[in-house]
């Protein structure tokens, strides 16, 4: 089923997710349901406040993008067509300091407005899979990029408050125009 999507200046997209400890149908149905909508919306990640749940569940599929990246699940290295799209519950990320890149992000409650931000290039992520087993990522590149973006959505950080002061400045226009847009869907639902 086809989620609304959450745009800037909704009060959910800044709030914490809260820890799941039920690992159920429902929990699932919901991933399943991020999934759809993420691909229907032509993304590559999705957090649950982005669809209106203030909970720590993020999903990422890179399948279909031409991005480069490398990746080590629990100390292997599966083909991506065997953990993606990946659900992450509870996820923790650390990452190296050093390198980092900055590179052009989107994000689907920003539509149309895009900046460059800057990431570190390695992460390591623990998380919970949908059954709650826990799992360890190693990951570079775009696949690190993605996850610390749904990551900082699950947290209540969007990737303009990653971007320089220069760059915000630049997109103060069209985030002013979104949130105008914003207020007035809330006003007829």
């Amino acid at each position: 089923m086809l989620l609304r999507i959450v745009h800037y200046n909704e009060p959910v997209l800044r709030k914490k997710g809260d820890r799941i400890t039920v690992f159920d149908a429902d929990l699932a149905r919901l991933a399943d349901d991020m999934v759809e909508t993420m691909h229907a919306a032509a993304g590559i990640g999705l957090a649950a406040q982005q669809v209106g749940r203030a909970i720590q569940l993020c999903v990422v599929d890179l399948r279909e993008a031409e991005a480069e990246y490398t990746w080590r699940l629990d100390g292997t290295k599966p083909p991506k067509e065997l953990f993606m799209p990946l659900a992450l519950v509870n996820p923790q990320v650390k990452a190296e300091a050093k390198p980092t890149t900055v590179a052009d992000e989107g994000c689907l409650s920003f539509p149309e407005i895009r900046g460059d931000v800057e990431r570190p290039d390695r992460i390591t992520v623990t998380y919970q899979d949908l059954q709650g087993h826990a799992h360890t990522l190693d990951c570079t590149g775009w696949l690190a990029r993605c996850i610390q973006h749904e990551v900082d959505h699950l947290n209540g950080v969007l990737f303009i408050d990653r971007m320089d002061k220069p760059v915000v400045a630049r997109l103060e226009p069209a985030l002013k125009a979104l949130k105008k847009q914003t207020r007035e869907a809330a006003k007829s639902r």
